[in-house]
């Protein structure tokens, strides 16, 4: 078990977003979370990202209690965040939203990763000098993933990659997020839409009003009257 989380709960001032999670995510597995909006999604990744504070958690990562170490530091041990809504520094080039990407690297490291992406994101080497503030939804969200992935992280965490992208960038989102799975990344991926996150899930978590409410395979799940009804609109 790479991922392993207890009792984790998480307020903003009186209002309580989370209550006692409890989530777990083996090596190259990619697991699911789906929820409505307002759910506690998002808070979840960051309280695993460290930014969002969660007191009296376990949070176990590859066997060791990460519980208080800070979010850099949670970086430099593999556990690594796509933010929702991609935020790519706009104003900077592709290759230097990639290169602050690789802050944990040795400058040969990063120059022999940022190949890799390039291999993986022909169109990231193709716009490689161009302001990130100018590409596409889509080329934004492959160059936060790319991004992501510059430190050759352990576990990816995924927000809402899908949002605010056209259908079929949609689909080219989740056919990269599916050929990650199959290269070996470990994914745990929050995602609005319920009916993809779940067909490519080896497992899922159903999240409402700040619990964990259902688990199963992504399998398991599209087949449950609950979710089909709340989530997939069917």
């Amino acid at each position: 078990m790479l991922l392993e989380v207890r009792n984790l709960c998480s307020h903003y001032g009186r209002i309580q977003a989370l209550r006692n999670i409890d989530i777990n995510v083996d090596a190259g597995e990619l697991v699911s979370l789906v929820g409505a909006n307002g759910a506690g999604k998002t808070t979840l990744l960051r309280a695993l990202s460290g930014v969002q504070p969660h007191p009296g958690a376990e949070v176990m990562f590859d066997g060791e209690d990460i519980a208080r170490v800070s979010s850099s530091g949670r970086v430099k041990k593999g556990l690594v965040q796509v933010p929702e809504g991609r935020q790519v520094f706009a104003p900077m080039t592709v290759e230097d939203n990639l290169l602050l990407g690789a802050f944990t690297r040795t400058g040969k490291e990063a120059l022999e990763t940022i190949e890799q992406m390039y291999e993986r994101f022909p169109v990231l080497k193709e716009k490689r000098h161009d302001m990130a503030g100018n590409l596409s939804g889509g080329q934004q969200q492959m160059l936060a993933m790319a991004r992501g992935l510059m430190t050759r992280p352990r576990i990816l965490l995924l927000d809402e990659p899908s949002m605010g992208l056209a259908p079929l960038l949609v689909e080219e989102i989740f056919d990269i997020i599916r050929k990650l799975r199959e290269t070996g990344t470990t994914i745990f991926m929050v995602e609005q839409n319920a009916f993809m996150a779940l067909e490519i899930a080896d497992r899922a978590y159903v999240l409402e009003a700040g619990e964990i409410t259902l688990t199963g395979t992504g399998k398991e799940l599209l087949g449950n009257d609950k979710v089909v009804e709340a989530y997939l609109g069917i």
